[in-house]
């Protein structure tokens, strides 16, 4: 691996500035944001009100925690566009990600917010060692999914040759980058676990490739993966960061010589750290809540998300801007399965949907081989005990194509005898049994 070290000269001046320039910027943008979001969007309206503030309030960047929190029940509370300070003709484009009444998260971007996550992606590669004239090979997922429009409008702002593999069919994926010969490679870390493998199994050495650079998002991953998947591919392994109610990948990246947490873009979010339980700010350096406000979107600006990831703030290193360190963990109950965000909730109404089943049910999470997989178990009603395995069998169907459209993870089903599912003292079926190694 060939570490590439940037020259001042190409990083932006942003990337170089003072704190006080820094915070500066942020000021402004900021209040720009709230009055933005104050003046067009009717729920922030009523939720600054409701809390008693105005974006006349906001005289210094800690005065934002007096700011209302959004969270994810908000975006679906006002499905599909009622959390857009633009008019609908001026939305270019839309993604969204699985809620848990199946009911998507919507997000909406403006000709101008495009450009700038396009700008964010390329600053993330660039930060990675990407550099004009290299060849990207797209993994992610294309469509409603941020993940692969994000990467490969960022890797054409970068200057960079994109490769829109989008997922899957992983022998075909290791053939276009024998063949290609591509530089850097956008994915999830476990799936490029997997492409590892898939080079062994077609006799080919994955660290003769010609990949220099890995960006990994989407999903979790550990300083073990890290090192897994550096000595096996010979590439040099960093993390991006992004959700899709923030933007998409580029909120945060990694820079390539320092491999010590993604940076966290500030000139475009301002990040925070709270207790999970209390709401309250936490100091820099503390383990707490993630929580980010947009500082420069037009379609759909972001006050106080919060994001359930738990993490901290760290100061700059390689840039400018402050760091957030590797996710341990979330706030809420949600999974991250194959990088999919995945609630069990949506699985219970989706088993509930079904007339012959109750609504008790367990998802059996383990790792066979490298990827993640589900087992889902559910009963039938207590009045069809000994119901045969044909009907069975197509009650199950039933519910793993639900899965498979409305969540979007594929999945085994079991559909069991009344009474089959483990109950608590309580009474309370065991909703999560995980069994992945950690």
């Amino acid at each position: 691996m060939t570490v590439k070290i940037p020259d001042p000269a190409d990083l932006c001046d942003i990337e170089k500035a003072s704190r006080d320039e820094i915070s500066a910027l942020q000021l402004r943008r900021l209040k720009e944001t709230l009055q933005h979001a104050y003046d067009n969007v009717p729920h922030y309206r009523r939720a600054f009100d409701a809390k008693g503030v105005h974006p006349d309030d906001l005289r210094q960047l800690s005065d934002l925690s007096k700011f209302p929190f959004t969270v994810k029940a908000d975006l679906r509370n006002n499905y599909p566009f009622g959390l857009f300070a633009v008019p609908r003709e001026k939305i270019a484009r839309i993604h969204a990600s699985s809620g848990t009444t199946g009911k998507p998260t919507v997000v909406g971007y403006t000709l101008n917010d495009i450009g700038t996550w396009a700008d964010l992606v390329a600053r993330s590669i660039r930060a990675a060692g990407g550099r004009p004239g290299d060849m990207v090979h797209v993994s992610y997922g294309y469509g409603l999914f941020t993940g692969g429009l994000g990467a490969h409008y960022g890797a054409e702002r970068a200057g960079c040759t994109v490769i829109p593999m989008s997922g899957g069919q992983s022998e075909k994926q290791v053939q276009l980058i024998n063949d290609f010969k591509p530089d850097i490679i956008m994915v999830t870390p476990s799936y490029m676990q997997v492409l590892i493998e898939e080079f062994t199994r077609q006799g080919l050495d994955p660290a003769a490739s010609s990949l220099k650079v890995g960006i990994f998002g989407a999903e979790p991953w550990t300083e073990a993966m890290r090192h897994d998947i550096e000595r096996k591919a010979a590439l040099d392994a960093v993390d991006i960061y992004g959700l899709s109610e923030v933007m998409g990948p580029g909120v945060a990246s990694e820079c390539v010589e320092t491999k010590d947490g993604p940076v966290i873009w500030e000139d475009h979010f301002y990040p925070e750290i709270i207790h999970p339980e209390t709401g309250e700010p936490v100091a820099d350096g503390e383990e707490g809540e993630l929580v980010f406000t947009s500082l420069t979107k037009e379609a759909m600006p972001i006050i106080r998300y919060r994001t359930r990831d738990l993490t901290r703030l760290l100061p700059p290193t390689a840039r400018s801007f402050r760091r957030m360190g590797k996710i341990v963990g979330r706030s809420d109950d949600m999974m991250i399965i194959r990088g999919v965000n995945v609630f069990p909730t949506q699985v219970e109404e989706i088993v509930l949907a079904h007339a012959k089943l109750t609504g008790l049910y367990q998802m059996h999470l383990s790792r066979e081989g490298l990827l993640d997989e589900v087992e889902v178990h559910c009963e039938l009603q207590p009045e069809l005990r000994g119901t045969d395995e044909r009907e069975r069998g197509e009650i199950a169907q039933w519910v793993q194509q639900r899965i498979k459209t409305l969540i979007g993870i594929s999945t085994r089903v079991r559909v069991m005898e009344p009474d089959s599912i483990e109950r608590t003292l309580t009474g309370k079926a065991r909703r999560v049994i995980d069994k992945r190694p950690r």
